[in-house]
């Protein structure tokens, strides 16, 4: 007969077979089989009291220990579930209120915008200090020059710059995708500024389990997460 911490031949303590059994369950949980519960955790502890060394019973200190280490794996498992449950509640939560943006613009990160049929595209230039001539080019999605146009000079931070819609000669263009450019020189050298452009909300999805809320954009292939919005536009 051994204790709970030297068990005869087998050399595993009580800790060590709850551990094991854990395990054991976890590769198996194919079948259909669920994690230790504290149904297990008391009968684990009946055997090992039953066939500890009564010269050399288990102590108090160790009895409590081990209880504890149980309760507390006990309790990180719970707490995971719950965590789980509130993601889910927040990302469910996030979907509706992102639903309110369908049919509206929000600026996103990035240089490609969308041209409606009519009208002009603004977009945001970020500018990490004051320059004095900001220039702004604008080029289709083969990335060739179709207009440009000089802002003049701009302070730090966010700068709303809005190109008319038309090409250098004046003529209206169709609707369709196209980038915009910004820089300007910094202590004498030509500097590119990050852009933000914005586009139309067509719907709401959530995310594959991960959390997140994606927009479906006008124009974009694939969906933004809402966490990268950065502006909402009025209704």
């Amino acid at each position: 007969m051994a204790g709970i911490n030297n068990v005869g031949q087998s050399g595993l303590s009580y800790i060590d077979q709850l551990k094991s059994l854990q395990e054991n369950k976890k590769q198996s949980e194919v079948t259909g089989k669920q994690d230790l519960k504290q149904e297990d955790f008391l009968s684990l502890l009946t055997k090992q009291l039953a066939q500890q060394d009564p010269f050399k019973p288990v102590s108090n200190e160790q009895m409590i220990a081990q209880m504890a280490s149980f309760a507390t794996v006990d309790g990180i498992g719970k707490m995971n579930n719950q965590f789980e449950s509130l993601n889910s509640s927040m990302t469910s939560n996030q979907a509706l209120q992102a639903s309110s943006l369908v049919g509206r613009d929000v600026l996103v990160p990035g240089a490609a915008g969308v041209k409606a049929a009519e009208g002009g595209m603004p977009a945001m230039v970020k500018l990490p200090q004051s320059v004095d001539n900001l220039m702004v080019r604008i080029e289709n999605e083969m990335g060739q020059l179709i207009s440009s146009f000089d802002v003049g000079p701009q302070l730090a931070g966010d700068t709303r710059v809005e190109w008319d819609g038309k090409d250098e000669n004046g003529n209206a263009l169709p609707a369709g995708k196209y980038k915009v450019k910004a820089s300007g020189l910094l202590e004498g050298e030509s500097t590119e500024f990050p852009v933000s452009t914005y586009a139309n909300v067509n719907s709401v999805l959530l995310g594959k389990g991960d959390g997140n809320v994606l927009l479906n954009l006008a124009g974009f292939e694939s969906p933004v997460r809402l966490a990268e919005v950065l502006e909402v536009g009025k209704a």
